[in-house]
């Protein structure tokens, strides 16, 4: 049986499950993958907060999902083109495209806002995390902001993860799949695309026998909440953790 890191679970002994992941923040109600995002989902009560890297051109770390800036900023072009000035100068769109105030964060500005009582949990979502160098300076970084006990990698990439594993040894690492229908990677978090839940009844199951935590990938899982409980998985997913929040403490009755 593999055993999750103790550090990432001990502050979630006391916690009831499953717990909330913020998906890029709370992208309901703000701007996604900005500090306002994140500081909602704060608000929210989420657990843990989830947010994706890349780097910019001179190698910061910065949080955003795509790799170009067109559909989320006012701009155009690569991240990895662009320095962390010309990150800063754009500004994230809203719902209906309109820039807003909000820029584009950093790690270090993130993991500047975390609450003591929230996770993270970071997306590689670029190759460069193949790089020992740049799986080196995320480990430093963590360190230095005194939050690696409470942070865990994330990718579809598994290469990208143990690329950081073999670098930062003490971080765990969480591996998002699409329509794999068994928890047989070398990981400690696993989430499935949500119809492999129903595909297959037992998969939650077969992770916990082998020591992985269960988070299915599921941005809006309102509506499978009560199958997600019933199968005692450990966290959800959202997009818009207030609302899911709500759903939950109905449902358990918090």
């Amino acid at each position: 049986m593999r055993e999750i890191s103790p550090t990432f679970l001990n502050q979630f002994t006391e916690r009831r499950k499953p717990l909330l992941m913020a998906h890029r923040g709370n992208r309901a109600l703000f701007p996604e993958n900005t500090l306002a995002a994140f500081r909602q989902a704060f608000i929210d009560k989420a657990d843990i907060l989830e947010t994706d890297l890349h780097l910019s051109a001179d190698g910061e770390f910065i949080c955003i999902h795509d790799a170009t800036v067109d559909r989320t900023t006012n701009g155009i072009g690569e991240v990895k083109d662009l320095s962390l000035v010309d990150l800063k100068s754009l500004r994230a769109l809203n719902a209906q495209s309109q820039p807003t105030e909000y820029q584009i964060p950093t790690l270090e500005e993130t993991a500047g806002i975390l609450p003591e009582s929230v996770a993270l949990a970071i997306e590689l979502k670029t190759d460069q995390f193949l790089e020992p160098s740049t799986c080196q300076r995320l480990g430093v970084l963590l360190k230095k902001k005194n939050i690696i006990d409470r942070t865990i990698a994330l990718s579809f990439s598994l290469p990208r993860l143990q690329a950081l594993k073999n670098m930062v040894p003490e971080i765990p690492i969480g591996w998002i799949s699409t329509m794999h229908l068994l928890p047989d990677k070398p990981v400690d978090l696993i989430g499935a695309f949500w119809p492999v839940f129903y595909l297959n009844p037992w998969y939650v199951c077969t992770a916990h026998h082998k020591g992985m935590f269960v988070c299915p990938l599921d941005p809006t899982p309102e509506p499978r909440l009560r199958y997600y409980l019933n199968k005692k998985v450990d966290a959800v997913l959202s997009d818009d953790p207030g609302k899911t929040r709500h759903t939950l403490d109905q449902l358990i009755g918090r």
